[in-house]
């Protein structure tokens, strides 16, 4: 019973980075394959996985082909029902689902102006309307899950669930371009950072070296902040 996971590059596909969490975090069996993102050979390597054309794609041990990481997550909460993806208690599953298809669905400014970057951080980003438009509603549905569900843990409902997941990438966006959110939202930004899954997700893209790099930025760069365990 073991899943099989196609991602994209580690440093940069924030959707790939959803994928692998939502297995590795809760224990479920899974081998990870890569496909070429940037190398230009994607298409190829999910050619067996029709309808698949973007990573992440799950296949599941029935051989079904799940290509959509809200659908993947759907899917593994439908076959592992003893496994705590979404919070057990009724509010706190409502809400969790919730905030997690916001995620899927929204914040476009976010995503467009900010590609997820884990190789380094940005100096002297200029943050739109748009995009501080995008971090309040982000901040705000934070706040709620921590205020409401949060208080026995550090995640968003305390223990970490499938809204983790989905939050993860803005984690790193809002660290790499140092962007502007309230000191709660930081403290949960950098539970993300110290998190032994994401730094060994970070420390395996960090191996892979491009030629072009695949985003260009006039920016200055600066490192990493270390994570604190």
């Amino acid at each position: 019973m073991t899943y099989q996971l196609y991602i994209g590059d580690r440093t940069f596909s924030s959707w790939s980075l959803r994928g692998w969490l939502m297995l590795e975090k809760f224990g479920l069996p899974y081998n990870a394959h890569m496909v070429g993102l940037y190398s230009g050979t994607m298409q190829t390597d999910l050619a067996h996985l029709q309808p698949a054309r973007t990573v992440p794609v799950l296949q599941t041990p029935g051989g079904h082909v799940v290509t959509d990481s809200l659908a993947m997550a759907e899917t593994l909460v439908e076959e592992n029902p003893s496994v705590n993806l979404y919070p057990r208690d009724p509010a706190a599953r409502a809400l969790a689902r919730s905030i997690t298809a916001e995620m899927h669905s929204g914040f476009g400014a976010l995503r467009d102006a900010c590609p997820m970057m884990l190789a380094f951080c940005y100096d002297g980003f200029e943050v739109s309307d748009n995009v501080r438009r995008d971090l309040a509603r982000i901040d705000a549905l934070w706040s709620l899950a921590r205020n409401r569900h949060g208080a026995d843990g550090p995640w968003l409902f305390g223990e970490y669930s499938l809204a983790d997941v989905f939050y993860a990438p803005v984690a790193m966006r809002i660290t790499a371009y140092d962007l502007p959110v309230s000191d709660a939202a930081r403290d949960y930004v950098k539970t993300h950072l110290d998190d032994p899954a994401f730094m060994q997700w970070r420390t395996e893209g960090l191996k892979d070296r491009y030629d072009p790099w695949p985003y260009s930025s006039d920016l200055a760069r600066k490192p990493w902040p270390e994570a604190q365990n």
